[in-house]
C-alpha cells in the first residue's frame, strides 16, 4: 500500500483546538461492521452500543510535563520534548529528547531551564534527537520546569492542562495522551459497570512514534517506534475469561489495541511488562479486539492504518469524508468513532 493513499484534505477549522465540555458530550460516529451501517450519536450514549459481558480495556498511562524550554549561554531559546528515560540513579537522570532547534546543540553544552536547573547535552542522534542529563533523582523537577506536551496542531490552549489527561490516568510516562479515553467521565464509567460491562486497565506509555507521519513511500517499509507497556495479572485474567467465553473485547484507543494484540499467546494474553512495536495495517488478523473506540486521526499515520485494518480502508475513507461533510471535530481534542 502506498503511503500517499493515506492523505486526505481537512479544513483547518475542523482541527479541534479545545475540548468539549463536559467530556462525554463529544459527537460519536458509530460504524457497525456486521451490518455495514453508519450512525451518528453522542459519546454519553455509548452504553447503547455496549452490552453486558463486554470487556472495556482502558490505557491508564499519565502524560508527564515533557515539554521543557530553556536558554543557551548565547541567549537563544531551545525546546526539548522528553521522549524516553534512558537511565535514573543517585547521580540524576538521562533522557532522550527531541530538540528544537537542534542543529547547533553539541555534546557538552549546558542549557538553563526553569527553577534554576541545567540540562546537559550528553549525546547527539539524527532527526533532532539529543540525549540530555539532569542532576535530579526524582521527577519533581519536571513539574517546575516542564509543561504539558500538547500536539503542535493545538495552538494557544489556555484551559486546564488536566483536560489532556484521562480521568483514569494513574501511571506517569506518556508524552501524549491516549486521546480516545479523554471522552470518559467517572459517571459514565460507573454507569457502564452498573450495566454489566467489565473494565480492565493496561498501561502503554504513548511516545512520539505513535503519531509520527509515515516517511516511507510504501507503508510496508515503515518501522514503528517501540513503546513501554504493562499488563497486570488481574487485567489479563479479565480479558482471557472473556475470550474463553466468546465475549467481546473493546479496546479504548489504538494504544490499548496494540498492547492486547501484541501480547496474545496461545489463546489468551500474557501479563507482564516490556516494549511493543507491533505495526497493525490492512491485512492483519485481529485475535483479541472485537471493537474499538478511537478518535479521527492525522493523515499518513500508523493510527489511520490500524483503524483501516479493523474496519477496511474503503469504509474508513468513506467515514472520514462523511465526518468532514458533517463538521466533526478532528484529532486529540476532537470527536470519537466507535467501530463495532
Amino acid at each position: 500500500m502506498k503511503t500517499e493513499c493515506l492523505n486526505y484534505s481537512l479544513p483547518d477549522e475542523l482541527i479541534a483546538q479545545t475540548p468539549v465540555e463536559p467530556r462525554d458530550q463529544s459527537r460519536m460516529m458509530v460504524v457497525n461492521m456486521t451490518v455495514n451501517s453508519l450512525r451518528h450519536s453522542r459519546f454519553c450514549e455509548i452504553s447503547e452500543f455496549l452490552r453486558q459481558g463486554d470487556v472495556l480495556v482502558l490505557n491508564d498511562t499519565k502524560v508527564i510535563p515533557a515539554r521543557v524550554r530553556g536558554f543557551r549561554k548565547t541567549g537563544g531559546q531551545v525546546e526539548f520534548l522528553l521522549l524516553e528515560r534512558v537511565k535514573s540513579d543517585r547521580k540524576g537522570q538521562i533522557w532522550k529528547a527531541l530538540a528544537r532547534p537542534a542543529k547547533k546543540l553539541k555534546t557538552g553544552e549546558e542549557i538553563r531551564i526553569g527553577c534554576g536547573r541545567i540540562l546537559t547535552i550528553t549525546a547527539e542522534f539524527p532527526g533532532g534527537i539529543r540525549e540530555v542529563s539532569v542532576s535530579e533523582t526524582g521527577d519533581e523537577w519536571m513539574t517546575g520546569a516542564g509543561q504539558m506536551p500538547l500536539p503542535p496542531y493545538i495552538h494557544n490552549f489556555q484551559g486546564d492542562p488536566a483536560r489532556y489527561q484521562t480521568v483514569f490516568a494513574s501511571h506517569p510516562g506518556a508524552v501524549a495522551a491516549p486521546t480516545a479515553g479523554l471522552h470518559f467521565t467517572p459517571a459514565l464509567l460507573r454507569g457502564l459497570s452498573g450495566n454489566g460491562v467489565e473494565i480492565a486497565h493496561i498501561t502503554l506509555h504513548v511516545g512520539l512514534g505513535t503519531f509520527k507521519e509515515i516517511d516511507t513511500p510504501d507503508v510496508e517499509d515503515y518501522k514503528l517506534h517501540e513503546e513501554r507497556f504493562v499488563i497486570s495479572p488481574e487485567s489479563a485474567r479479565t480479558v482471557n475469561r472473556a475470550l474463553h467465553d466468546g465475549r467481546r473485547i473493546i479496546a479504548c484507543g489504538t494504544t490499548s489495541c496494540r498492547v492486547l494484540e501484541a501480547n496474545f499467546r496461545g489463546g489468551g494474553i500474557e501479563p507482564g511488562c516490556g516494549t511493543t512495536g507491533l505495526y497493525i495495517r490492512p491485512g492483519y488478523r485481529f485475535k483479541v479486539v472485537g471493537a474499538l473506540i478511537t478518535n479521527f486521526h492525522l493523515p499518513r499515520t500508523t493510527l489511520l492504518l490500524l483503524v483501516s485494518a479493523l474496519a477496511g480502508w474503503d469504509r474508513i475513507a468513506e467515514c472520514y469524508q462523511e465526518a468532514i461533510k458533517l463538521r466533526y471535530r478532528f484529532f486529540s481534542f476532537g470527536d470519537a468513532m466507535l467501530i463495532c
